[in-house]
C-alpha cells in the first residue's frame, strides 16, 4: 500500500469516531508512518428525542423534549516512528434542548442554584493518545498487524456537569480517563480491510469504567476509502436513571449502548480531501437515540 493511502486512512479514521463527541474512538489500524501525519478539522450534528433507559425505551427527553449537539472538532496525527503513532484530539461542543421558556424559569424559581438553561456550551476533554504496531505478518497476499494504544483524556474547560435533570444537556462527564486498546487489522491486496479492537477505560469521580470495543470492514484504494463499523460499550457498575435511588448525577449512571456507522473520504486537491461520515444508536442504556452526521476538511502531510 503506498504512503499516500496510508495518510488517507490514518485520517479517516478519525472521520468516524467525530459523529458522535460523547462517544468517540480515534483508533484505526492503518500508520501514518514516520515524519507523516494529517490534521482534520471537521463539524458535526447529533440529535435525539427518544431515549434507551431500563428495561425500555422511552419517547421524549424529560424537560427538554428534544437535544441538539453540534460540535467543531479538531484532530491531528504524527508517526513518530514507522512503528508509532501520536494523535490529540479537541472538541468544542453545542449542547441544546428545547424546553420553552416559561418551563424554564419556572424550574428556576423552584430551584434556583440548579442554573436551568436550553444551552450549554464549550470545550469538552483533550484526548493524547500513542498507537504501537507491535506485530506485522504477511498471510498470502494480505497483512495482518496487530497494535496496542494507551491514551489519555480530560477537560479543558470548566464546563459544569452538577446534579439535577438540567444537566442531560452537559456537554461531557468532567472525568479524566485511561485506557487501554488492543487492535487487530487484516489488510489485502485488493484493498479490502477488516479491523477489531477491544479494551478498557478507567475514569474517575463516580463515572463507571468501562468495557469498549469497535469492529470496522472497509475498502481503501488509492483515492477512496469507505468503512462500516459497530462500536459498543459496557460501564461496569453505575446507576440506572429509572432507579428509584437515583440523585440525578447523570455522569454515575450505567451508560452501555451498540453504534453503528459509515464514513468516506475522497481527495480534492493535493494534500486535501474531504471526510464524511453518519452514525446511529441501535440500543442503549442510559443514552440518547441520537443519531449524527460530519463532514470534514482534512490536510495530509
Amino acid at each position: 500500500m503506498s504512503k499516500l493511502s496510508s495518510l488517507i486512512l490514518a485520517t479517516v479514521a478519525f472521520a468516524s469516531a467525530v459523529t458522535s463527541v460523547r462517544a468517540q474512538s480515534l483508533v484505526g489500524g492503518f500508520m501514518a508512518g514516520k515524519g507523516h501525519g494529517s490534521v482534520v478539522v471537521s463539524g458535526t450534528t447529533e440529535r435525539y428525542d427518544d431515549v434507551y433507559l431500563a428495561p425500555e425505551k422511552i419517547n421524549g427527553v424529560p424537560i427538554f423534549h428534544e437535544v441538539r449537539v453540534n460540535s467543531l472538532n479538531l484532530y491531528a496525527t504524527y508517526g513518530l516512528t514507522d512503528k508509532i503513532d501520536a494523535v490529540v484530539s479537541l472538541p468544542y461542543i453545542r449542547s441544546m434542548g428545547r424546553a420553552g421558556a416559561t418551563t424554564i424559569a419556572d424550574l428556576n424559581l423552584l430551584q434556583p442554584t440548579a442554573g436551568f438553561t436550553n444551552s450549554r456550551q464549550g470545550f469538552q476533554d483533550v484526548t493524547a493518545l500513542l498507537k504501537f504496531k507491535s506485530f506485522s505478518r504477511e498471510i498470502g497476499s494480505s497483512i495482518l498487524d496487530l497494535l496496542g494504544v494507551v491514551s489519555f483524556s480530560t477537560p479543558v474547560s470548566n464546563y459544569e456537569t452538577n446534579t439535577g435533570y438540567g444537566y442531560i444537556i452537559a456537554i461531557g462527564n468532567r472525568a479524566t480517563k485511561y485506557s487501554a486498546v488492543g487492535v487487530a487489522h487484516l489488510k489485502t491486496a485488493s484493498g479490502v480491510f477488516a479491523t477489531g479492537q477491544v479494551g478498557y477505560s478507567l475514569r474517575t469521580g463516580l463515572v463507571p469504567h468501562a468495557l469498549i470495543g469497535e469492529a470496522k470492514l472497509g475498502y481503501a484504494g488509492p483515492k477512496n476509502y469507505f468503512e462500516g463499523y459497530a462500536s459498543f460499550q459496557e460501564s461496569n457498575g453505575g446507576t440506572d436513571i429509572s432507579e428509584q435511588d437515583f440523585n440525578g448525577f447523570f455522569p454515575a449512571t450505567r451508560v452501555n449502548y451498540i453504534r453503528l456507522g459509515f464514513s468516506a473520504y475522497r481527495p480534492i486537491a493535493k494534500g486535501f480531501g474531504l471526510t464524511l461520515g453518519a452514525s446511529t444508536y441501535v440500543a442503549g442504556r442510559n443514552v440518547g437515540q441520537s443519531t449524527g452526521y460530519s463532514a470534514g476538511v482534512t490536510y495530509n502531510f
